[in-house]
């Protein structure tokens, strides 16, 4: 017999992780058009909830300081690493190029990012299905699956709509969000932090990214011939 209130959690804690994820995932794909952002994603996310889903219970006693810290750092590391990528968009959308060796460095390491993003969502899902399982087993994984065919379905549906958006711009609201979250996170690896604190830092990030994205980067004018 399903546990409604035990699916319905771990529904919504795949949802939330894994939207982030699949919204990095799109964010990539939509820049480098390499279907491997989607794919190192899902390795990612397969290689955590299937040794949860066998043996879930262990997770349970790995310290959650230490899974704050590793979460926050791949965060920080990727957040940056995509602000980067936004200045480079914006370089393209003003007509100035992409600047010297933006090619090798969009593929450089594309795999091992996106890989470590779906592990680290998943991983922050597995912490709370792990405290669910005694409740309902079955009901979990239910949930589970449940939550992950809902971002999938949502993802591929969105998808257009999310490539109409400037690449630019879409970019540094990821960054924002990744950044977020990796702020939140060391925050919380020291003292207690409240959930609202996430709508200031997300508005600071966003100007901040947004800022660097376009400093220094003027619309070339074009010169007209006498």
């Amino acid at each position: 017999m399903i546990e409604i209130g035990i699916f319905l959690a771990a529904a919504g804690i795949t949802v939330l992780e894994m939207a982030e994820a699949a919204a990095v995932g799109i964010a990539l794909y939509a820049d480098t058009k390499n279907v491997t952002a989607f794919l190192a994603i899902a390795l990612g996310v397969i290689v955590i909830f299937i040794p949860t889903a066998v043996v879930g219970n262990l997770i349970a006693y790995l310290p959650i300081l230490l899974v704050r810290i590793i979460s926050a750092t791949l965060l920080l590391y990727f957040g940056l690493r995509l602000m980067k990528s936004a200045r480079r968009s914006v370089r393209i959308s003003r007509g100035l190029g992409p600047g010297k060796g933006a090619e090798h460095e969009e593929q450089k390491g594309l795999f091992v990012a996106c890989f470590s993003v779906g592990a680290v969502e998943a991983f922050e899902a597995a912490i709370v299905l792990v405290a669910l399982y005694p409740n309902s087993y079955s009901s979990t994984i239910l949930g589970l699956f449940a939550g992950v065919l809902i971002v999938v379905v949502a993802a591929f549906l969105l998808h257009s709509q999310i490539r109409k958006v400037k690449q630019a711009n879409m970019k540094v609201m990821v960054s924002s969000i990744l950044l977020t979250f990796s702020a939140f996170w060391y925050a919380e690896s020291v003292i207690a932090v409240s959930d609202l604190v996430l709508i200031p830092l997300f508005i600071f990030f966003t100007a901040v990214v947004y800022y660097i994205s376009h400093r220094g980067l003027a619309v070339p004018v074009p010169q007209t011939s006498s």
